[in-house]
């Protein structure tokens, strides 16, 4: 057993791991209770209202410098944009045409442009193994789209759930590449997300109002439950241990983390969704698991 799997193994990154997996493959079934009675963006802008003076209070008690200059604004600015608005809002519409499971499985293949953004922005190189996993995981997921656009009640509107997590990917994606440039690095994680999250929840708060009208607030108990777990534990707690787990492990072994989130996501829609199971979905869900497993063992290059 080689160092890197030992440290997988140890209590420390292994307990992390796991919790940020669970907690992440169950926000995605969360969120469907958060769409239909409110607009979408007006949950996804009370989501980030709530989990915003959360992560500045985790940052004080971490006592992490808050002041992160302006290339740090700046910075923190864009990952607000892409991943606290861009990324949720459309993840959000995504869920309105398509199961919970299979908005996880698409967005878990935000490897695929990570590596290549990463490739043009950060020159990382493209690892050959992680290109064969790449193409396998893509043949399972439209595999798995394929059987969604047969049982799926919505027909056509499918393609525009399709189309929605494509984008909610692309801008996770140029979130995930750009927090890694040489500004990120020099700040303190937890205060780049807090600065983050206000930026975000700004531009989530313009975008409802712009959208759907005035603030809807709903009198469902439920319903703020569902957005506390979202805010607290989908966001609060998991963003600083996933990037805690990338520093400890690597960007490539942290992401396995994705394929066990996609496990969990399709448990959830199985049994709270009433997601169908055939043999087509079954083998995409085969294929797309295999794929992530073969790109993500990638070894990256020695520096």
């Amino acid at each position: 057993m080689d160092a890197s799997a030992q440290s997988m193994l140890r209590p420390a990154v292994a307990l992390p791991f796991l919790l940020v997996a669970l907690i992440w493959g169950s926000t995605w079934w969360v969120i469907t209770g958060q769409i239909g009675h409110v607009p979408a963006s007006w949950s996804v802008t009370w989501r980030f209202a709530l989990a915003t003076p959360a992560m500045f209070i985790v940052a004080a008690a971490m006592r992490r410098n808050l002041r992160i200059g302006r290339e740090g604004h700046w910075l923190a600015f864009l990952v607000g944009v892409t991943q606290f608005c861009g990324n949720y809002n459309f993840v959000y519409r995504a869920e309105m045409y398509l199961t919970s499971g299979i908005v996880a499985v698409m967005i878990a293949l935000l490897l695929v442009p990570n590596t290549v953004l990463a490739r043009v922005m950060l020159k990382q190189p493209i690892l050959p193994r992680f290109a064969v996993g790449s193409a396998v995981a893509i043949a399972g997921i439209a595999l798995l789209l394929l059987h969604e656009a047969h049982e799926a009640p919505l027909g056509d509107k499918v393609l525009l759930g399709v189309i929605f997590a494509l984008i909610a990917m692309m801008c996770a994606s140029v979130s995930n590449v750009i927090q890694a440039n040489e500004v990120g690095q020099r700040l303190p994680m937890v205060s780049l997300l807090a600065w983050a999250m206000l930026y975000g929840t700004l531009c989530d708060a313009a975008l409802a109002f712009a959208i759907a009208g005035p603030p809807v607030l709903p009198t469902d108990g439920g319903y703020w439950l569902g957005t506390a777990y979202l805010a607290l534990f989908g966001s609060v707690v998991t963003f600083p241990l996933y990037y805690t787990l990338i520093r400890q492990l690597g960007a490539g072994r942290a992401a396995y983390n994705g394929v066990a989130v996609v496990v969990i996501a399709m448990l959830f829609s199985t049994v709270l969704e009433g997601y169908r199971w055939s043999l087509l979905a079954g083998a995409g869900a085969v294929l797309a698991t295999a794929g992530l497993v073969v790109a993500l063992s990638a070894r990256r290059p020695s520096t």
